[in-house]
Order: C-alpha cells, then structure tokens, then sequence
C-alpha cells in the first residue's frame, strides 16, 4: 500500500542534511528486536489486581485501565518479560499476503484468550506467558480473504450451571468462514450444547440467494446476558449486487438464533422499511448489498442495547445503483438486544461515494456537561470527525448541521447535497481542499509534480465525489480513524484518538475501458475495482509525485487528545517514524500511516503500536509528550492492553504485522513490564 515509504530512505541518504535542518528531523538509534526477555522487577506485593475482560476491557470499550504501577516517572524501565509465538507464520497459506494479526487478548482469571489470523484460539498464563490450551477452528487457508484477520474473542459464564460444570465458562469466536464457535474456557475444547457440535453457521440464517457470498468474522462478538451478538466483513467494492449486512444474535447457551438485522430494506414489509422509501428505491434496494457491521460492536447492559456501526453500501465509488441517502448505510445503530429492532439510528454519511465506512468500536462514556454526566455513545470516523450522541434518545450531545458539499459531474450519478458535521470537537485530520502551496516534496522537481498533479483533478475538500478525470479524497479510504478506535479517560474527561493524514486519488474508469486502463500498464501501484453491475470501474492509490513520494507535508499521522466536555483538542503530535520504512538505521518522527488504537491508563500513559514502524510507545496523557518506544520484533498494527496481576502491571500487544500495509510480519504476543 504505501510504497513511497520504502524509497523514502533512498531519497533521504541525498538530502538529509537538508531535512534535519530545514524539517526538523530526529534521529533514531539503530535499535534491533533482541530475543532474550528481562527479568521484571520485584512483584509489588500490596498492588491490587486489575483486569480487562474485553476487547475494549469494558462492554463499552473504554479501553482504560485503572492499573498505575507504572507511570511517566517510571514508563522508562519497561522491556519484554515474556514472549508467546502462535506459530502461525504464513507458510502454506495461500492468503498470507493480507494476513493480520491484531487480536487484543482478554484477561479472565489469570487466563490471557486470543485469537490468531486463521481463528486459532489461545489459552495462556498471563504472568509467565505459559500456552494452557490451544483450539484450531480448522479455517481452510486456500481460499481468497479480503482480509485475513481475527481481533479476539469474548468471555461468557452460564451462571445457571453448576460451578466446575464443562462448558459453564465458555468463549465464543468468529471465523473467516461465517461460523460463530463456542469452546469450554478452562479447556479449549467445543461445547457441544451449542448449535450443530460447538458452533452455528452464519450463512443458514440468510437467505438462499446471499449464502454463496463471503461474511468473514473478524471482530469480536459481544454478550449481552445470555446472548451473543455479531457482524461480519464483506468486499464491498466488488459489485454493487452483494451479500447483505447482517447482525446476528445467538442464545448463548445452545446457539439458536434469537434474532436477526438486516440494514438494508430488501423487504418493503419490514418494519422500518415503509418510512424509508424516500431513502431508497425499493427495486435498488432488493440487490443492493453490503452496509455490514464489520466493526467492534458495543454493549448497554442496563438499557438493553447494542450498538453497531454500519459500513457503505456497494459498490463504495459509484451510487447510481442505490440512489437515495442509502439510510442505515455508514450509520451508528442501537438496536434492542432482546428484539434486534431498532432503538435509534442516525446516519453519519449520506450516499456514500468515499469508502467512509463506520469502522470503529462505539465508545459508551458519560461526559460532563451542567454538572451532570450525560450518558453517551462517541464514534470516530474516517472522515477524522467526532461524533457525540446521547445514549438513550440519539440526539446530537454536540449540534450537528448539514453542510453543503460538491455534487457529482458523473453521468448516473446523484452525489446527496449535503453531509452531516458536528459542531465540536473540530476535525482530528485536515480537510482541504489542497492548494499549490500544500504541494510537498523532498527536491523542487517532486513538489512540482505534486503542484501539476493536484491542479489536474477535481479537489473541493472532503466528500468531493468521485471523478472521471480524478479526484483528490481527503483524507483517504483508510481514514482519518479507523478500527483502532478511541481511549476514554472518564477522570480526565479526555479521548484519545490517532488518525491518518493523507489524501488518495479516486477515479472512475467507464466500463468499456476498464480492463485496457488496467492492463495498460500507466497506473502502477495502483488498485483497481471493476465494481461490477454498473457503468464504472476504479482506481485509487495514495496521492504521490512519480518518485513515489507524498504529495502533502508531514504528518501522515498523529495522535490527539480531545476534552470531550468542551468539545477541543489538548493536543495533537506526530505520530510514528520512518524508521522501518526507508530501510536505513535512523528516520524522522514525521508520523506515518497506521492501524490500531491507544489504550490509557490511571497511571497518566496512553499506550499505542499502529503505525507503520516496529514500536510500541507511551505518551503522557497531560501533554502529549513521547515517555518511551519499545522495540518490537514485528509491526505493532494491533491494540495493546493493560493488567496488574500478582504485584505486576503488564503491557501487552500483539506484534504480527499488517499484510496490506507491507509491514514486517510474525507471530509474537509481546508482554511488557517494569524492570529492576
């Protein structure tokens, strides 16, 4: 995906001089990943345990922690303890290429579970890093995934069993291939209870004509008392004519389906589809596929919600084949956990034509405002905004105004008007539209390039459509944020967030020149998509001068954090090197593209991984400021977590690499703690 970031060393052995003194640049020690684990420091005996039992260590997904053995005064100590390998490398697979290992584990009495890639599922000892158990849910390695992830898994007790009793503990996962998997979590083994011996089949919940298409699981389920919720992924820019996005709930106890929502309204008798009429047309909407929950779902035990984040429906470049606002599309949903109907909807995109699927965890927190903590739902986005809404009603915390925005020049096509923006917080990336003077470069003969390039397109800022002669995207498909989500410190009031800067270039090819443009050979390192079933193919890359070099100043990445109360950014820095990337011993701290999220803790850190170079680093929460890097043997493109146990606090991530974004792969599970 990034190439240019692999010749940026070349081109800085030429003029680095000139970029540390013009630019700033900082140097890095010629740091290497070394095998051999410290001893940790003396076990603190009065410190208290602390755990993180689910993905985001609450249903909510705070991704806090109260743990605060370690701190700034302290973070410099930490280094590998302990190293668990899953032995999932890539050989003999097929799908390698874009395989991903991002699990976040769970903690659950002394017990790290996780899950690898191609759903392999790990029990181990959260204090020595010692395998417990392993299950192998038998994914067939051959086939072609979009993606080939698996980010965990969730934890369930069935507290109408007797104590001891197989089964009475159980964690649940999804697969690549749609199935939803129940094991004993003392054991490993399947409870045979559940469904057809240990699991359910996805695809037997949908219609005949939608079980041939692809549902790969790729986030976590949730539970909500004794019923397991999930979405899944699908390629959505293949085809306008796709699968359907689905939630699906399970009992939890024997894997029969409670219930089932389905966000486009292929049936006109549905109950929420008579009001939407004006929102589709019935005809587009009975093939159109896709608006999938591919994201981490949330959970309100007290209220009885769900809350999911939908993604675009297809194809995500051309919407003649779905006219109409798409409701329900790129919208944050709460749906009733005991019906699956829906509580509340708002739709964040309208008509996407952007990629600008929802694909972050929706973040319960209660934020302050009159002296009240209002209770709500905070979703980031890849169009780098923050959207606040009240969790019981829907209603914008923040007002939110539709704005007008660039309508589409392309035959077929009609771009909706306007598009939702929150009045506070501001963007977390810029927005343009670029000018000569964004134009960057190393030398005067890539910027101008860059200056050439950005005057040839069509560039009017975010949601500017899609273009037969090219438009900028700003920012790009990948975001703004992404899966990593949000932190949410309650005390501080304060949510960090790391987002991408970096704007793509989108064009549409007509259907009789798709394939000739394609092979013609004139766009490489470029990807492109037939989007089949309507007049137009595409092709997007990264906005980059023919030497393969951005187009727009660092940052290409930058972590913030925003008082959520007032509606402002703290702080904002840069966030990663360049140090994996160019291939040399030293880099700049320009920030890069990444994928993950932070953790924060009591103890003042947030923790991250995500970028594109090979380290996890604490920054102070109160000001931004990098504390420590630790060095990893493979890239940090998960979300880390965070436990005391036994008078120790651990640092946890797991370091395996991103196939798309070309980092450095493996098969680590990394624990950091505080040594003497």
């Amino acid at each position: 995906m990034l190439k240019f970031l692999r010749i940026l060393g070349a081109a800085l052995i030429a003029v680095v001089v000139l970029v540390a003194v013009v630019l700033g640049g900082s140097w890095l020690l010629a740091d290497r990943w070394d095998d051999q684990v410290s001893r940790p420091a003396a076990a603190q005996a009065d410190l208290p345990d602390t755990g993180w039992t689910h993905y985001g260590n609450d249903a909510g997904g705070s991704k806090f922690s109260p743990a605060a053995q370690i701190g700034p005064e302290n973070v410099e100590r930490l280094a590998p303890v302990w190293v668990f390998r899953t032995g999932e490398t890539g050989e003999g697979y097929t799908s390698f290429y874009k395989h991903t290992f991002q699990a976040t584990p769970i903690l659950v009495d002394g017990t790290l579970y996780f899950s690898t890639a191609f759903n392999r599922v790990f029990a181990i000892d959260a204090q020595s890093g010692e395998e417990r158990w392993q299950f192998d849910a038998g994914v067939d390695p051959e086939p072609h995934y979009t993606e080939v992830s698996n980010r965990g898994v969730v934890f369930w007790t069935d507290r109408t069993a007797p104590p001891g009793q197989p089964c009475r503990a159980r964690i649940f996962v999804g697969t690549l291939d749609s199935r939803l998997i129940a094991l004993d979590a003392a054991t490993g083994q399947r409870c045979a209870a559940f469904g057809e011996s240990g699991q359910a089949d996805l695809k037997a919940a949908l219609r005949d004509e939608d079980r041939g298409r692809a549902y790969p699981v790729t986030s976590p389920p949730v539970v909500i008392g004794d019923t397991v919720v999930l979405g899944s992924g699908m390629i959505d820019n293949w085809r306008a004519h796709l699968g359907l996005g689905t939630v699906w709930a399970y009992d939890a106890r024997t894997g029969a389906l409670r219930w089932r929502w389905h966000s486009i309204p292929r049936d006109p008798s549905a109950p929420w589809a008579a009001d939407n009429a004006a929102d589709w047309l019935p005809e587009q909407a009975a093939r159109t596929g896709t608006a999938n929950v591919w994201s981490p779902l949330s959970v309100d035990a007290q209220r009885g919600l769900v809350f999911a984040a939908t993604g675009s429906a297809s194809p995500d470049y051309y919407g003649g084949e779905r006219l109409g606002n798409n409701r329900h599309a790129n919208s944050l949903v709460a749906l009733d956990a005991g019906t699956g109907d829906i509580a509340w909807s708002y739709q964040l995109v309208h008509h996407d034509l952007w990629d600008f699927d929802l694909p972050a965890q929706p973040l319960l927190a209660e934020v302050e405002r009159d002296g009240n903590r209002v209770p709500v739902v905070i979703l980031p986005t890849k169009m780098g905004l923050l959207f606040t809404f009240h969790r019981d009603t829907g209603e914008p915390f923040f007002p939110i105004e539709e704005r007008p925005v660039p309508a589409s020049d392309v035959p077929g096509e009609q771009a909706w008007p306007t598009q939702p923006f929150p009045s506070a917080p501001p963007p977390l990336v810029p927005h343009g539209p670029l000018t000569a003077d964004d134009a960057w470069g190393l030398t005067p003969i890539d910027r101008g390039e860059c200056r050439d390039l950005i005057a040839s397109l069509r560039n009017e800022g975010i949601y500017t459509p899609p273009s037969l002669q090219g438009t900028v995207m700003i920012p790009g498909n990948g975001g703004g944020s992404n899966w990593g989500g949000v932190a949410w410190d309650a005390g501080r009031q304060v949510a960090v967030a790391n987002a991408m800067h970096f704007p793509f270039l989108v064009a549409l090819i007509p259907r009789d020149d798709f394939e000739s443009v394609r092979d013609s050979g004139q766009y490489p390192d470029t990807e492109f998509s037939p989007q089949l079933d309507t007049p137009y193919g595409m092709r997007r890359k990264p906005l980059l001068s023919s030497w393969e070099m951005p187009c727009v100043a660092p940052p290409w990445s930058t972590l913030s954090a925003v008082d959520m109360a007032a509606g402002e950014i703290l702080w904002q820095v840069p966030l990663g090197s360049t140090r994996d990337l160019s291939g040399m011993p030293f880099g700049f701290d320009w920030g890069v593209p990444g994928l993950g999220g932070p953790l924060v803790t009591a103890g003042g850190l947030v923790f991250i991984g995500a970028v594109m170079d090979d380290y996890l680093r604490a920054f102070d929460i109160e000001t931004g400021r990098e504390l420590w890097r630790g060095r990893l043997p493979a890239g940090g493109q998960a979300t880390p977590m965070t436990y005391q146990l036994g008078g120790r606090q651990y640092v946890v991530i797991a370091a395996g690499g991103h196939g798309s974004l070309g980092t450095r792969r493996g098969d680590y599970l990394v624990a950091f703690a505080l040594t003497d």
